[in-house]
């Protein structure tokens, strides 16, 4: 405890500065009170909020500097505010969800409240100066989700202090000097991604300040069925560091002590900055006066001894004390203070309300007025009325209300004239088009960085351009990327000595050296955890996922994270990682790579492309690394060993996405495939036409997007016929290449036959030659699927074959 002495004006803890965070602590406990009431009364649909962790938090925020990141947790309110990154009246503009980036430009109205995000891009999507930000990255629901991409921001800052040619690269970063706030509730920890990190961590020794804030509980759920030990800086301990060997350095403070942790977090500020070792700083002793969330009262699981205990620690109270009795105020300035914060609080609150039924009621009353002149104009204007009277009285509207009663209306009068409609019909088009932008926009890059906007550069060849294997195509890609690019960097499980599993990158480790192109331990999570973070750091990361089956491992990070970023900010954030992973062809349960059912599902938000071989693989690796969005890239497992033709511009080229290829034309049958798949069907194809039967085959190469400029349907124009083939399983990959061009593409206009799909059967494939030709698609299969469609067709010129 310190004691009563004058302190400097420039102090960490003068007396100015205490009190400013005190102020701030209560402010951020008058907001959450607030904030519940308002989801009790109605305001807001749920709220979770960092009361009881306000003074810890503070305290950490002082240790913050210009160009540091927080990789946080969605009760980081109090660090957000004490940062100048959040206003109170933004708070809770976003806890009401308003949709608006002026209002809440955290996320536009997206995510619930808690999730906080420094706005790193500009109108245009580039990049702001970061060293100049104190930088937030958008917080996540998923428990623990936050932790993985936390170890790829500290590590960027290893690789600018090691890397001097990244040091040109001055508005992201001073020489590494920055270092990573990680925070996670206690409870989280429990999470393989929080003991993945911290393991990484201390193998790679970066800058990572981890936080764990310890209330004792996780939900309902104590502390002694969530840690070994009952604390998880005790089971941590192995990883402690010593004098001889490299690990985490661990600090304990009480949540409720505030110049001890004043104190903690200046010297683990300091040692991180300076010596880049990874800290964990447990913060204990903390409580939840509102209990979880707004869902329910923690006086369910919690007895009267540990709700007084609660009251007697709640940090506030404590800070209170400490400041009374050491004399830095009187109880009447403190008195002053708390009424001003919960002044604050209410102001903030209301101007936050009244922005937010600003324009909703606007657009009440624009509707009302149109339905009320409609009325008097039709015959059936009593249904009309009845309409408006609802609208008007709807309690507390939202925007839906005054879009359905529209839509409504515009059922009614649908037999009336086309003037009287009008009016309510270029009303709902605006608005809809308006709420696509407040709700739709920003899934992928709208820049001028957008990948789709690179231009396609062909592949060119001379005569003495020589026939090499697939894996050497690809390697003299990346060395020609590698040097004209230091900002790339490469990494995963056996990338760097050996230059990956087959061999895409031999050699390329001595030449360039283990900081551009690194191995990594088995920790598929972390690995795309690394490269998340490195891309926001304006970095370009490939970060391989050894082999597809592998990818599970790593999709909590990928669609809660990664695929979100850009859309979860409203424009705000961006991180153009590439995702490297290769599948397709191999025999048998694991290691065979064509679950593209998930990954189209799941990856909303990324681009998802399948190259059939080495050549295209590298247009598409350049097209990406010129534009901004992230993507997985699955090469051709079996394609490593298949000769390809060098082009002479392998390091120039770039593929376009979303625009398939005609491999084969034809004019009887379409079939839409790709990746190893391609191969078989044009195997199929020449068969065929042995039998009379032309068959067109398309290389799709890219998923998401897919087909952007409806090339398949031009091909169906002609052929009237189309099978979809596929390694996937049924109703995969196959299944949503057909409702794109079925349906999205209008295709069916064009099909005299139903649209057929060929896929792998139910079930992973069985090991060895006859478990995959009885597992996959196989060039027989091909063909009587094909057959089978000309013989509906026309079955005396094709007849059954058995």
């Amino acid at each position: 405890m310190l004691i009563n002495d004058i302190l400097p004006k420039n102090s960490v803890l003068s007396q100015e500065k205490i009190l400013e965070d005190y102020r701030m602590a209560c402010e951020s406990r008058q907001v959450s009170l607030l904030g519940r009431k308002d989801v009790m009364g109605g305001r807001a649909k749920f709220g979770i909020f960092g009361d009881g962790k306000e003074v810890a938090q503070v305290a950490m925020a002082r240790a913050f500097r210009l160009g540091d990141f927080r990789s946080g947790y969605y009760r980081d309110q109090t660090v957000e505010a004490a940062l100048g990154n959040l206003t109170w009246q933004q708070f809770f503009a976003q806890l009401y969800a308003h949709a608006d980036i002026a209002h809440d430009p955290h996320t536009g109205g997206r995510s619930m409240n808690g999730h906080y995000a420094t706005r790193w891009l500009d109108a245009d999507g580039h990049w702001r100066d970061q060293t100049q930000l104190y930088n937030s990255v958008c917080d996540i629901s998923p428990t623990a989700g936050q932790v993985p991409r936390s170890l790829g921001l500290a590590y960027a800052s290893k690789l600018y202090r090691l890397n001097e040619a990244l040091h040109q690269l001055s508005t992201f970063s001073k020489q590494g000097n920055e270092i990573v706030f990680g925070a996670i509730g206690d409870a989280s920890t429990s999470q393989g991604m929080f003991w993945e990190t911290m393991n990484a961590a201390g193998v790679l020794q970066v800058p990572l300040l981890m936080s764990v804030w310890d209330d004792g509980y996780g939900i309902s759920v104590p502390i002694e069925y969530q840690t070994t030990k009952g604390s998880i800086s005790k089971a941590l301990a192995g990883l402690q560091r010593t004098e001889d060997e490299a690990g985490i350095e661990i600090f304990t403070v009480k949540g409720w002590d505030y110049p001890a942790l004043i104190e903690t977090y200046q010297k683990a500020a300091a040692l991180c900055r300076t010596e880049q070792v990874p800290v964990l700083v447990h913060v204990q002793e903390l409580t939840q006066p509102q209990g979880h969330s707004s869902s329910g009262s923690h006086e369910r699981y919690k007895n009267k001894e540990r709700l007084k205990w609660e009251a007697d620690h709640d940090c506030n109270p404590r800070f209170r004390e400490w400041i009374l009795e050491n004399g830095y105020a009187t109880e009447e300035e403190v008195n002053a203070i708390e009424k001003e914060a919960k002044e604050t609080a209410r102001d903030s609150r209301n101007k936050a309300w009244k922005a937010f039924r600003h324009d909703i009621e606007e657009e009440q009353r624009q509707v009302v007025s149109l339905l009320e002149k409609v009325s008097q104009e039709v015959s059936n204007g009593q249904a009309i009325q009845e309409l408006t009277t609802e609208l008007r009285k709807t309690y507390q509207p939202l925007r839906r209300d005054s879009v359905s009663t529209v839509r409504k209306a515009l059922r009614i009068l649908a037999t009336d004239a086309p003037e009287v409609r009008r009016p309510l019909q270029d009303w709902l088009h605006q608005e809809l088009e308006n709420n696509a932008k407040r709700y739709s926009h920003n899934l992928y890059s709208q820049s001028d960085e957008s990948p789709l906007k690179v231009e396609a550069v062909s592949p060119t060849y001379e005569e003495a351009s020589p026939m090499l294997d697939g894996r050497d195509i690809i390697r003299s890609y990346f060395d020609a990327l590698f040097t004209r690019d230091p900002r790339v960097v490469a990494l995963g499980e056996d990338v760097g000595h050996i230059g990956d599993v087959n061999q895409g990158m031999a050699g390329l480790q001595e030449k360039f050296g283990e900081i551009r192109i690194s191995d990594t331990g088995i920790r598929e999570t972390t690995i795309i955890g690394q490269g998340i973070g490195m891309a926001m750091r304006g970095l370009r990361p490939i970060v391989e996922i050894q082999y597809f089956d592998y990818i599970f491992y790593a999709l909590a990070t990928l669609t809660d994270d990664l695929a979100t970023l850009r859309y979860r900010t409203a424009g705000g954030q961006k991180a153009p990682v590439i995702v490297r992973s290769r599948g397709h062809r191999l025999e048998g349960i694991w290691h065979s790579g064509s679950q593209l059912a998930a990954m189209l599902g799941s990856l909303r938000g990324m681009h998802v492309l399948v190259p059939r071989n080495f050549t295209q693989a590298a247009g598409l690796y350049n097209t990406l690394i010129k534009g901004d969005d992230p993507a997985l890239v699955i090469e051709p497992l079996n394609g490593y060993r298949l000769k390809e033709r060098l082009p002479s511009n392998i390091g120039e080229l770039c593929l376009p996405l979303g625009e398939p290829e005609v491999l084969h034309e034809g004019t009887d049958v379409t079939v839409v495939t790709y990746g190893s798949m391609c191969r078989i069907v044009l195997e199929a194809a020449v068969q065929l036409e042995q039998m009379g039967i032309s068959v067109e085959v398309i290389d799709v190469q890219s998923l998401l997007p897919f087909d952007i400029n409806h090339r398949i349907v031009d091909s169906i124009r002609k052929t009237n016929r189309v099978l979809f083939a596929d390694e996937d399983v049924p109703g995969g990959a196959s299944a949503y290449m057909m409702q794109q061009v079925v349906e999205r593409q209008n295709a069916y206009r064009w099909l005299d036959s139903a649209p057929q799909t060929l896929s792998a059967k139910p079930h992973r494939p069985a090991y060895g030659s006859d478990g995959d030709y009885f597992s996959k698609p196989n060039v027989d299969d091909v063909f009587e699927a094909v057959y089978a469609i000309m013989h509906e067709a026309e079955p005396q010129r094709f007849p059954s074959l058995y």
